[in-house]
Formats: structure tokens, sequence, C-alpha cells
């Protein structure tokens, strides 16, 4: 039997919605009905579509929370696939297990890690339940590491604060990929400023 859930995980500009839609494409010559949904809060592509940074892309229907999901899902769709699960309410963790329960294939990409790399959103409840988890890398744009796994957010080009908000709707900022030497993290509240590496405290 093949997975029922799975997760496609890593920073921004890893690849995951183009990995989405790589699966998509084999499980479309495969036969299979599939439906693709994306949070209307992700206002990265203009339409009712899903986008790979390499300009791929797949009708999709956009909802404003999880339990909209089922009103789209029809009996007869064989997979779901699920882009940006970081962004959904937590009861999209019972929505996928209902859907799987149902006999469903899942297809889920999302961010594992926010900007200040604490768990974002359900996922980790998410990757419990995750049959198959797929956890892919960038290239940092700041050393050129093939092992970016942080998401670096700047505003007005400088690391963000990790006092800003989780979520900046209409904000000046950008994201890339950093590794984890050149990610940044700094703490104006306390005056420091910290790089992605262990910390070691002394008794």
């Amino acid at each position: 039997m093949s997975y029922r859930f799975e997760i496609i995980t890593g920073p921004m500009s890893c690849g995951k919605t183009e990995e989405l839609l790589r699966r998509l494409r084999r499980l479309t010559i495969a036969k299979k009905k599939i439906k693709v949904i994306s949070p209307i809060v992700d206002t990265r592509a203009k339409g009712d579509y899903i986008e790979s940074r390499n300009g791929l892309w797949l009708d999709a229907y956009k909802v404003k929370n999880s339990l909209d999901i089922f009103n789209v899902v029809e009996d007869d769709d064989d997979v779901i696939a699920i882009d940006e699960l970081q962004f959904f309410d937590h009861n999209i963790v019972m929505v996928i297990n209902k859907l799987v329960s149902q006999g469903k294939k899942v297809i889920g990409t999302g961010l594992e890690l926010d900007f200040k790399a604490e768990p974002f959103g359900s996922m980790p409840e998410l990757m419990c339940y995750a049959d198959k988890i797929d956890k892919l890398t960038a290239i940092c744009m700041k050393c050129g590491s093939e092992f970016a796994n942080r998401t670096q957010r700047l505003i007005d080009g400088k690391p963000a604060d990790k006092n800003s908000e989780l979520i900046m709707i209409g904000a000046d900022e950008t994201y890339e990929a950093r590794c984890l030497d050149c990610y940044e993290l700094p703490d104006h509240n306390h005056d420091t400023h910290t790089k992605g590496k262990l910390l070691h405290f002394s008794k």
C-alpha cells in the first residue's frame, strides 16, 4: 500500500511546491483525481492556483480555514494536495486525519520552522502523523552552502528582530534561505545578536 499522508518540508526556496507539483504530475498520469488546496492567507500567487519559484503552477482552491477543506473535497477525489500547511489553524490535524481515514491520499507542504527557528503552527503534530516526511534543504543565499535549513526574514535588508510579528501582512519584508552558520536572529530587547549556533551554558 502506498503512503497515505506525505509531508514535504524545509526552508523557503528549497523547492517544496516544485516537488509537490512533480508528484501530482505522476499521479495525474496514474489517472488519479486530484484536488489542490491552498490557504487564502498565502497571497504570493495572484489567482486560484499554487506556483513554484521556477514558474510551474496548478489550479487550486483557496480556503479561509481548515474546516472549509471539507466543502471542497468530493467523495471521488483520490488525492488531496495541501500547500503551506503551517498557515492553517489547528483543526488541520483533525481534517487530514479524517481524509486519510476515508482512504484518500494526502500530500502536504509546509515550513517546519518559522523565521525565529521555532516550530511553525501545527507542523510538529502533523509530522508525527505523517507516513513519509521529506526534509529538503536550499542553497544558502549568504555563503552558498547546499545545506540551508533556516528561513531568514529580512526587513530593509537586515535580519528581522526576534520580537517582530510572526506573520506581517503587507510588510516590506523578504525571506531567504540560510545555513545554520549564516542564520541570524537579533534580539534588540536584550541587545544581543544571535547566530544559529549551539549555545553552551556553564553551571
